[in-house]
């Protein structure tokens, strides 16, 4: 099939199926004519991909992962060390969200919004926050 079914199929944009083929996450043939031809193997791999990257996999782990979907004599404690690893760095950026928040709420909390130039959210981005442990 062409691109543009590829791209139906999948679900992904034609732009992000010729990255994918750039970077030899995917391999499709090619016509005569130099068009590329996707067969079902190709579709599956998308998918798998589309699926890892919306769980938040690296494109290095994806790459990963599929080297060991594809070998039937591979470890599943090499899977679930590239899975273990991911969600550990999922919970490092959440606790940094969590932070983010607090100290954003701390700014918003002691802003009068009202008509009058001092506020506390501003000063903070300048770096003059009264209470530096937000």
């Amino acid at each position: 099939m062409n691109v543009g079914e590829a791209a139906r199929r999948t679900g992904l944009p034609i732009k992000t199926l010729h990255y994918y083929e750039e970077i030899e996450l995917v391999t499709p043939g090619r016509q005569e004519n130099g068009y590329r031809v996707f067969n079902e193997t190709d579709i599956h791999k998308l998918e798998f991909i589309h699926r890892a990257r919306g769980l938040g996999f690296s494109v290095e782990d994806c790459r990963a992962l599929i080297s060991l979907y594809e070998d039937e004599n591979r470890a599943s404690a090499d899977v679930k060390f590239i899975a273990s690893r991911h969600l550990d760095e999922i919970g490092t950026k959440i606790d940094a969200l969590i932070s983010l928040r607090s100290t954003l709420r701390h700014l918003v909390d002691n802003c009068h919004g009202n008509n009058r130039p001092d506020c506390p959210i501003i000063d903070g981005l300048a770096g003059n926050a009264k209470d530096p442990a937000h």
